[in-house]
């Protein structure tokens, strides 16, 4: 973790609360979270996790969901606890702190995100971990196959793979149908689930395919699909 030093007596910037304003104004986005205060610490975390795996991007503290800025009356307090539960990611993100006086003796708290370099993190708890992605305005638990695209997207060359009568079955499903799962092509295609998911996986590599997390497990697609 890399954090700028607060100001604790840093002081009230108009040009700064209207920055502020215009970006809490953009609502909750793939890139934009928000965060009433830092009572449970390691979901937000989570949320930390979740956005150096994906595209990187900006935490808010005191921020409301209906984009209320009511701020937080002892921020110092908030960063501790946030601080202690970051030490549970694996690796270390890195990430950018600034304290935000909005007037009233209240303070909002922003954390830049970058894209990491180091994907996957985990957030370790106990013996378990687990990893996050962003999609749309929500953090959604990785799968393995996620977890697998994530590490190896980020040194990716030139993927081959054989165009061979699983992969046949597969382009002929999503010709029919916008999408399909890991299970339903195990179903269709008879493999085992480990080679299954190893296919999908390459192909996702290879730009063949495309996989979007849910709440309800991956779902896979066409990254491109031709004009009928």
């Amino acid at each position: 973790m890399h954090f700028r030093k607060p100001q604790e007596s840093a002081p009230f910037n108009p040009q700064q609360v209207q920055q502020l304003k215009k970006l809490v104004s953009q609502g909750e986005s793939l890139t934009l979270e928000f965060k009433r205060k830092a009572a449970f610490p390691e979901k937000i975390v989570r949320e930390i996790i979740a956005l150096a795996n994906t595209k990187g991007g900006i935490l808010l503290i005191g921020i409301g969901d209906d984009k209320s800025i009511p701020g937080l009356k002892h921020p110092e307090d908030d960063s501790h606890v946030l601080q202690k539960a970051l030490r549970q990611c694996r690796p270390a993100i890195v990430l950018h702190e600034t304290f935000i006086p909005i007037g009233d003796a209240r303070t909002v708290i922003q954390y830049e995100i970058p894209e990491s370099q180091k994907k996957p993190h985990y957030f370790v708890d106990q013996e378990k971990q687990f990893s996050y992605v962003r999609v749309d305005d929500k953090s959604i638990q990785a799968s393995r196959e996620m977890r697998e695209i994530t590490k190896r997207s980020q040194h990716k060359k030139d993927i081959r793979f054989h165009y061979g009568d699983h992969e046949r079955l597969l382009m002929q499903y999503l010709d029919e149908h916008a999408s399909i799962t890991l299970e339903r092509f195990r179903q269709i295609s008879g493999l085992k689930k480990f080679y299954a998911s190893k296919k999908l996986v390459i192909l996702v590599l290879a730009d063949v395919l495309r996989i979007t997390p849910t709440e309800r497990g991956d779902v896979y697609s066409l990254a491109f699909k031709a004009k009928t």
